[in-house]
């Protein structure tokens, strides 16, 4: 295999790639089971008309809606992870776009249940939750019935349902134009070898020790995000609008409010995260000065702000050994924890490396009963990399344990909860590589991670949470969302969270169109309120405090059978209050004295 090329998929090892065997032996198979939803779908609407007369019969409606949602839940999990690993594989297209049409179909036959939910008087609704019939399903009642200001009638639900495909085109088109038709070229590396420049490997670049090197692939990169800017403004607008117009038809106030209602999150948890992250900017101004000064240069741009400040530190880490050092930092977690992990990521949870039209980046996908898969694009020379394997294992592990302690219908959790359990593992590889060592530079080195992951997950994502909320604000005003509004606004914000200590490129503006989480919005900020609810859990584990473990395994296996606020209090930590981001930032600013203390 040329390695100078990115590979195709048939050039993979099958060893290096997940397993989707264990979700359908075949593609017959899978044509079987979606043959068997085109078939009995219409079924449901048997129901219809029937959800109020008593418990027994809403019982029989959810009962049969779950077995095909189980099989729903399969049938995409197969399409989606193989559309993953090809995006321009017309076969795996063309099944993807087969599903989602049906599902658009199940959507318009079974409006009528939401509206007829929520239409059971009180008193009745009452003796449903009650009665034995509906045992299994008060919870998720209980989050149905919560809904009832926002359901609309079934005509309207059904009218929603029919243009749910085509409201969500732009992420399709986004995801399409950036992962199959955009072009970067190649670069000449520091060795004079001959790279592809691709979505994956733009980060492999801005490690680089060579500052032109990074320069050029910064340059090159965003060329030709450049040559596709109103195509890019144009995606991200209709995304927008999507997210403003269901919001305004379900008579939420705000697009943003709508986001935050479903898993019961007060709009000022939002906003306190921004005023705390704003109010503590001199630290990471001072950060960016010391990095200016070690690297040697006069002025610093963002592609400096990636590479490691510890030169010396070789980072050359197999994909095996990273599964090594991930499963000794969770050792604190427990051995069932840590072998289930261990079996999965050593068999073929995992799809290892980057190949021609996989999609870009990494995530974690489950469905219920079947493997919680993982999808990397490995760069042995990327250390954040090893941090990505522990983050997306940890996404893996809460599904696990999830599905094994929860029903079906209870099992689903929120991504508010997801990425605290994601960080908390990022948290543990940072504690147990420092303890590994008594090296002064590899301790700087380690450090230096810990600093540029809370940068990246506490500060950069709420200044993305802060463009989020700024843009579709100027939607709901009314205003245009053109190209120049997305690069003055986001302009504005760089200027405000890298202030005088980095040099801002022109073409710098243009991130805000690569984003792929603004194209599903208020995401972001998750982040940032999970990497805080996950430093305050990991001192509550490595404290040793009593419970600490168990109450963190519970908050595992809770899945989404609680609003996501009370199943973190219940593991000890409180994201009502500022506490958290507050201590999480106290942290950032200890860790870049020790830093400058060490080098």
């Amino acid at each position: 295999m040329d390695e100078t090329k990115t590979p195709t998929r048939d050039q993979i090892a099958e060893a290096d790639k997940w397993d989707l065997s264990l979700l359908f032996a075949n593609t017959d198979k899978w044509n079987e089971d979606f043959a068997w939803v085109q078939a009995n779908f219409p079924r449901l609407t048997t129901w219809k008309g029937r959800l109020g007369d008593s418990a027994a019969t809403l019982a029989e409606m959810l009962e049969f809606d779950k077995s095909l949602d189980l099989k729903i839940e399969r049938v995409y999990h197969f399409a989606s992870l193989q559309l993953a690993e090809d995006g321009a594989n017309p076969e795996y297209l063309a099944r993807m776009g087969q599903l989602q049409n049906l599902l658009t179909t199940i959507g318009e036959a079974t409006a009528f249940s939401g509206p007829e939910i929520q239409a059971i008087d009180d008193e009745t609704f009452a003796k449903f939750l009650d009665d034995p019939a509906l045992k299994d399903w008060r919870t998720s009642l209980r989050k149905i019935r919560r809904m009832k200001p926002h359901v609309l009638s079934e005509k309207e639900e059904r009218l929603l349902a029919l243009g749910s495909s085509a409201l969500d085109g732009y992420d399709d088109a986004f995801s399409q134009l950036t992962n199959v038709d955009m072009k970067f070229g190649v670069l000449i590396d520091e060795q004079g070898d001959e790279r592809p420049l691709t979505q994956s490997s733009f980060s492999s670049f801005l490690v680089k020790r060579d500052h032109a090197l990074r320069k050029r692939a910064f340059h090159q990169f965003y060329e030709e995000f450049q040559d596709h800017q109103f195509t890019l403004a144009a995606a991200l607008s209709y995304s927008v609008k999507a997210d403003v117009f269901r919001a305004r038809v379900r008579n939420y106030p705000s697009a943003r409010e709508a986001s935050l209602f479903r898993d019961d999150i007060p709009v000022a948890v939002y906003d306190n995260l921004i005023e705390s992250v704003r109010q503590n900017l001199q630290p990471l101004f001072r950060y960016y000065e010391l990095r200016r000064r070690v690297l040697g240069l006069n002025e610093l741009h963002h592609y400096d702000t990636y590479v490691p400040l510890v030169a010396e530190i070789e980072t050359e880490i197999s994909f095996d050994e990273a599964i090594e050092k991930v499963l000794a930092s969770l050792g604190p977690l427990g051995g069932e924890y840590v072998d289930s992990l261990g079996q999965g990521l050593r068999g073929r949870w995992c799809d290892r490396y980057e190949s021609k039209g996989k999609r870009s980046g990494a995530f974690s996908s489950g469905s219920y009963g079947a493997p919680p898969y993982i999808l990397m694009n490995y760069k042995t020379d990327v250390f954040s990399d090893v941090y990505t394997l522990a983050h997306e294992a940890g996404h893996s592990m809460h599904t696990w344990f999830a599905q094994r302690s929860q029903l079906y219908q209870d099992a689903d959790y929120p991504i508010f909860l997801a990425e605290v359990a994601s960080t908390f593992n990022e948290e543990l590889l940072t504690h147990h590589l420092l303890e590994q060592t008594d090296d002064p530079k590899m301790r700087a080195y380690i450090i230096n991670r810990q600093i540029d992951d809370i940068r990246g997950t506490l500060y950069r994502q709420t200044m993305f949470a802060e463009f989020e909320k700024i843009i579709h604000a100027i939607e709901e005003s009314g205003e245009a969302l053109t190209l120049d509004v997305f690069k003055t606004e986001y302009r504005r914000l760089l200027e405000t969270y890298f202030g005088d200590a980095v040099v801002l490129d022109p073409q710098l503006d243009l991130e805000c169109l690569r984003i792929p989480h603004f194209y599903s919005a208020f995401y972001v900020y998750k982040y940032a309120t999970g990497v805080s609810a996950a430093i305050a859990l990991t001192e509550r584990v490595l404290g040793k405090l009593p419970g600490a473990v168990e109450a963190y395994l519970g908050f595992l296996k809770s899945g989404g059978s609680k609003f996501p606020l009370e199943t973190l209090q219940t593991a000890g930590v409180d994201m009502t209050t500022p506490g958290p981001v507050e201590s999480t930032l106290r942290l950032f600013e200890r860790r870049i004295a020790e830093l400058e203390t060490l080098l």
